[in-house]
């Protein structure tokens, strides 16, 4: 008889824009670096720059449609015209190796994901107030009034589906946050 194989832990994390999603979890994975960041598909072109399987798995829009229609992604969304989604078969070689995974999406994903895998813990990250994350959004001034507009009102509406998660984490602090992250998923800082 064979042992059974190690499986891992699939970590959801969202929030809104200007919660500092990237800023956590890209200190989360350099403290751990046992977790492995999923890696999305997409139609899109590459950027300079992006690598194939490190920044994105980049696919034909037909591939992709077969990848939907197969199962093939645990979570997929359109947005300005291009497909996005977490390809499940990655995920479950990963997890079935014993390594836990990293999701960093976007709320209608992670409602996907929690039907696709229902045992994945759902983590929401929130900001302190609201005016903060109005403060966070402003001071990146990188969008126009209209665009920081779109991002509050979604903001309003993603705050409201805080109670569908696991568990809340406030970013208030980094180095709190990030502990709080920690502990909620099961490590040692």
């Amino acid at each position: 008889m064979h042992p059974s194989p190690l499986i891992g832990r699939l970590i959801v994390i969202t929030g809104p824009s200007g919660v500092g999603k990237g800023t956590l979890v890209k200190r989360l994975l350099s403290r751990h670096r046992e977790i492995w960041l999923s890696v999305s598909a997409t139609t899109r072109m590459p950027r300079q720059g992006e690598i194939e399987g490190q920044h994105y798995f980049f696919i034909r829009r037909d591939r992709f449609k077969e990848l939907v229609d197969e199962v093939g992604f645990l979570e997929w969304a359109e947005f300005a015209g291009n497909c996005y989604g977490t390809p499940s078969k990655e995920v479950q070689k990963k997890l079935l190796s014993g390594r836990s995974v990293l999701l960093e999406i976007e709320l209608e994903g992670a409602r996907q994901v929690r039907k696709t895998f229902p045992e994945a813990l759902q983590i929401f990250l929130a900001p302190p107030s609201f005016s903060e994350l109005e403060k966070r959004i402003r001071g990146r001034a990188t969008d126009s009034e209209a665009a920081i507009q779109r991002r509050l009102l979604r903001a309003k509406e993603e705050l409201k589906a805080q109670n569908e998660f696991d568990a809340v984490v406030i970013n208030d602090d980094l180095d709190k946050a990030l502990e709080d992250l920690e502990g909620k998923i099961g490590l040692s800082s």
